[in-house]
Order: C-alpha cells, then structure tokens, then sequence
C-alpha cells in the first residue's frame, strides 16, 4: 500500500465535507478543484493541518434543509489532498484523490464556516483495495456510447486523451468527467462495485444520447 493512502484505522471519524453539485470524487480518482470562498479555504488550511483529507459530498434537492445549509445526499467519498498550489489572488488550486466512500451517520456543528458530518465507512471497506480492477466493459462499445453522447450534446472531448487511458481507468474517469446530473452522478457513486458503476455509466450514456435534443452551442470535457 503506498505510504499516504490511509488503512481503515486512519479514517477519520468526523471530517470536514464540501457539499459542490455535480461533483463527483470516486475512490482512486483525481478530482481537481478551484478553492475560493473563505469558508472553503478555511476548510483546505485545516485539513492540511490535520490529516489532509475531507469528504465531497452532494445537496440533495429531495431533502430538508438545516440550521447549517442545504440537505445532503447520505452518501460521498473522503479525498486526501495530494496536490497544493496557492495562487496571487489569494486562490488555493488542489487535487483531490479518493481514499473511501462513507454514509453520513449524522451532521455535527460547523466549524470556521464549513460543514461537518460523523461518516460510517464499513459499507466500503472494499474502497480502500488498490488493486488494479479492468473494465468488465467492451471498450469499443464504451467509447461508442461515449463519443454518441458527446455528439448529440454538441460537448468537445480530447479523444486522444479518452483513448490513452489505461483500462483499469476508463470507466472511473468517464463517470467523474461526464456533465451527468447531480441524481446521476449520485448513482455511480453509490453502484455496489465497480462492474456496477460500469454498467451504470455505459446506461447513462447510452440514454442520455438517445434522449439528448441537439441545440445551440456546446460545451467542452477535456
């Protein structure tokens, strides 16, 4: 195991968590994140100091909101902070790699401004495993379904960079890097496995495409 992924014993029992839309941290995967808003950089100076690991999690529109913000999706994913830059303006530009997927076992109070929760990560033990995992996927059919979703939604992709991936990195990439929804993304982080997640990701993909309504401009994923 390498030197700073953390063993079971060295999960946090309460962290920090980051509640952002849309984003999607999946254990093994590389999230980049812009940090701006004082409670956030707060946020980044403590866990630095701390154990260098906090959670991203979800609002989930369906639930009450609380004294400390929005709702939360009662599942995420702890990331230990493995890359640091500040910037002039006053920015902190870091990554974030997945270290284990956790339930919220209950919200605690606040701290400099950010969210807190207690996490149960026994249901994802398994998160903790490095060993290489393929796609259990055609990858042809993957990158089929793929470059048909793009299309349709008039998205601009690196497709030398989508066709170097590794495979053991293909489909945990493209469910982190496809502009799925917030109810989408929620479902490939929470697929039981990675064959799951796979599976998830190829039917998002495939529907998506069928569904999709071309329309004016297009965004880009690179």
């Amino acid at each position: 195991m390498p030197h700073f992924h953390p063993r079971a014993a060295e999960l946090p029992e309460i962290f920090p968590v980051f509640p952002l839309p849309g984003a999607l941290l999946l254990p093994r995967g590389k999230l980049p994140l812009n940090i701006f808003e004082p409670r956030y950089l707060a946020l980044v100076e403590d866990a630095l100091a701390a154990g260098r690991m906090f959670g991203m999690i979800q609002p989930d529109p369906s639930a009450p909101a609380g004294p400390n913000g929005p709702g939360l999706f009662r599942v995420g994913c702890l990331g230990r902070l493995s890359a640091f830059a500040e910037t002039d303006d006053g920015r902190y530009m870091i990554t974030l790699t997945g270290v284990s997927r956790f339930r919220v076992q209950e919200e605690v109070a606040a701290r400099r401004g950010y969210r807190r929760v207690r996490g149960d990560f026994s249901p994802y033990i398994a998160d903790l495993d490095l060993s290489a995992r393929p796609s259990m996927l055609d990858r042809a059919t993957l990158l089929g379904a793929l470059q048909a979703y793009f299309t349709r939604r008039a998205i601009g992709a690196n497709w030398e960079a989508i066709h170097g991936l590794p495979e053991a990195a293909l489909g945990l990439t493209l469910a982190m890097v496809c502009p799925f929804d917030p109810a989408e993304k929620q479902a490939l982080l929470e697929a039981p496995d990675d064959a799951e997640r796979d599976k998830t990701l190829l039917a998002l993909l495939q529907m998506a495409a069928m569904e999709a309504e071309d329309g004016p401009g297009g965004r880009s994923v690179s």
